[in-house]
């Protein structure tokens, strides 16, 4: 058994898991049970796969309890990224961001992200980018560039749009829950729909 087979089971476990109980604890006001029954993810659950040498597209992601990252390489092999090998990766594409070579921020970036993305860029346009890249919140989530450009990096539209369906769903559920998408924050408030930019 593969480990994307393997985290998936697991993921999927857990995250479900906690959904269904998180309307159990932290209730401060008598609302509706039925709102609570939902919560807003803790992580995200992503494979990415290299479709060229040095080439990434987000194959799938979805809601977990834990932030896991699992990366397929051309050769078949599958591994998970440590979060020293995140925070090396997205250092290295902060600096891109500030000097302005990242295709993440770049106008009518999708056209060259379409083929592929670097493996920091991939990273950041996941729905994993918002907790192991935060500390980059600020440059990226109210960038309408990034918002256009990101779409760009899922292996297909459906994939995109099954994981933003996903990651939208306890928004919607939940009445505690109003200031936005998953990214919602103080500081990416000022973006309309939050990581997915709706």
């Amino acid at each position: 058994m593969g480990i994307i087979r393997k985290f998936s089971t697991v993921a999927l476990a857990s995250g479900l898991g906690a959904f269904m109980v998180s309307g159990l604890a932290g209730c401060s006001k008598s609302e509706d049970t039925q709102t609570q029954e939902v919560a807003k993810p803790k992580g995200a659950f992503v494979i990415i796969e290299e479709v060229a040498k040095g080439k990434y597209k987000i194959k799938d992601e979805f809601p977990s309890d834990e932030t896991r990252i699992v990366l397929k390489q051309l050769d078949g092999k599958e591994r998970v990224l440590t979060k020293e090998e995140m925070d090396k990766l997205l250092k290295e594409e902060e600096a891109k961001i500030d000097n302005g070579t990242s295709e993440l921020t770049k106008p009518n970036g999708e056209a060259q992200m379409s083929s592929g993305m670097g493996l920091g860029e991939a990273i950041l346009a996941s729905a994993a980018g918002a907790i192991v890249g935060s500390w980059i919140g600020s440059k990226l989530f109210g960038n309408q560039n990034y918002q256009n450009n990101r779409k760009a990096g899922y292996k297909s539209p459906s994939t995109y749009t099954r994981s933003k369906n996903s990651f939208n769903k306890p928004r919607a559920k939940s009445a505690s829950i109003k200031k936005g998408g998953f990214f919602g924050s103080k500081k990416s408030s000022s973006s309309r729909g939050g990581f997915f930019g709706g």
